[in-house]
């Protein structure tokens, strides 16, 4: 059988890519190897496949008509989206689908009471196009992407993304082959774009949530996050994070959901709380 070596959550902010020059040195250095530990952690593991969730920008999805969860099930998939390329100054890629586990999730998860919408087509932003260059810089994994809406109301609930990631970390679990698989969830810290706290970081609530997935305890997790509580992190940014709920409630479900804080930078100049939490399944 397959198995779900690791999840993670980091932020995808695109002033890594697109602006990292506009700050401090040291913040420059201390992102990039906060990155760099990642891309080290990954090496490690060696996993053949990566299903990441994060949202979407509206970016695939007009606000009227946007779905918790979108699984991509392309055999092939590139990046980044036309509009973002000079903003996020990420090279051109491309990256292989695996069509197989794809339908294993959408098939097993609408079993589970669980009903993903799915798309053959997707378009990338900085979602999957600045995690995918620092931790898996030569795209040399099967990708599996996954888009949510933490943005506009209904949104799903801190327990809903819990028992998503559960039935994620099921379906691998018992998905026939013996693929090493990295449940990859990307969003936030605490940014707020376009928004009254644009040039703003909330770093007591970035540390506060870190500090919370260290706890690994997921009711009190959940009970503590409700969706307001994502907006003090910035009202266009925060709930972000709930794709790291995915990422908690799939290592719960394999009985490891304390996480690992990586690293941790506010940065103003890039406009984010930048940061990475590992739950390490093996």
């Amino acid at each position: 059988m397959a198995q779900l070596v690791a999840t993670l959550g980091i932020a995808h902010a695109p002033g890594v890519t697109g602006w990292i020059d506009k700050a401090p040195q040291s913040e420059q250095d201390a992102v990039l190897e906060g990155y760099a530990a990642f891309e080290r952690r990954m090496a490690e593991l060696k996993p053949d496949v990566v299903i990441g969730v994060a949202n979407d920008h509206l970016l695939n999805f007009p606000m009227s008509h946007i779905p918790d969860f979108c699984v991509g099930i392309g055999d092939h998939w590139s990046g980044p989206a036309p509009w973002f390329k000079d903003w996020l100054n990420v090279p051109d890629y491309e990256i292989d689908g695996y069509r197989d586990m794809v339908r294993a999730l959408v098939r097993e998860s609408a079993k589970a009471g669980i009903n993903h919408a799915f798309a053959e087509h997707l378009l990338f932003d900085d979602n999957w196009s600045v995690p995918l260059k620092f931790l898996f810089p030569k795209y040399d994994v099967k990708f599996i992407p996954v888009h949510m809406n933490p943005i506009v109301p209904p949104v799903p609930s801190s327990q809903r993304c819990i028992d998503v990631g559960r039935a994620i970390a099921r379906i691998v679990q018992n998905f026939p082959g013996n693929e090493r698989v990295v449940l990859m969830a990307t969003g936030g810290l605490s940014h707020d774009p376009g928004g009254v706290d644009y040039f703003t970081v909330h770093e007591e609530f970035d540390r506060w949530f870190m500090g919370l997935l260290e706890e690994g305890d997921v009711d009190k997790t959940v009970a503590q996050l409700p969706f307001e509580k994502y907006l003090e992190g910035g009202d266009g940014g925060g709930a972000e994070l709930l794709a790291w709920l995915v990422a908690m409630g799939a290592a719960a479900e394999l009985g490891r959901p304390k996480a690992e804080s990586v690293f941790y930078v506010p940065s103003v100049p890039m406009r984010c709380g930048m940061g990475g939490s590992i739950w390490n399944l093996t």
